[in-house]
């Protein structure tokens, strides 16, 4: 049974960091790209930062760049997101996906499985 599961998620103060966890079960990351998405209250879900298959394509939204970092412990079968200098404007239940053709990409489709979201809010 094909799983993604995230965790990590808590209250933060502006500045702060947080790393979130994508703990996947039922099959082995190595095979698949992963993405993390975001959605904040009234808006739609977008695309945060994802890894490809091999680990060799990894991308960042716009108001990611150099403040996320998006890893991966193939020996766990986790995919990391390491956000710092977290922002009011981050608070989001952030999502995990798998992409079944093992791309990296920050587009919805494609995404075939996803975890069921950790809230990440940012406030003082």
């Amino acid at each position: 049974q094909v799983q993604l599961v995230e965790s990590g998620g808590g209250l933060v103060q502006p500045g702060g960091s947080l790393r979130l966890s994508c703990a996947a079960s039922g099959f082995t990351l190595h095979y698949y790209g992963i993405g993390w998405f975001r959605q904040a209250p009234g808006k739609e879900r977008e695309g945060v930062s994802c890894i490809s298959s091999n680990g060799g394509s990894k991308y960042w939204a716009d108001s990611a760049k150099g403040r996320f970092t998006i890893s991966r412990d193939s020996a766990k079968n986790t995919v990391y997101l390491q956000m710092n200098s977290l922002k009011p404007e981050d608070t989001a239940v952030y999502y995990c996906a798998r992409d079944y053709s093992g791309r990296c990409a920050l587009a919805r489709n494609g995404y075939d499985y996803w975890g069921q979201g950790t809230q990440v809010t940012v406030s003082s």
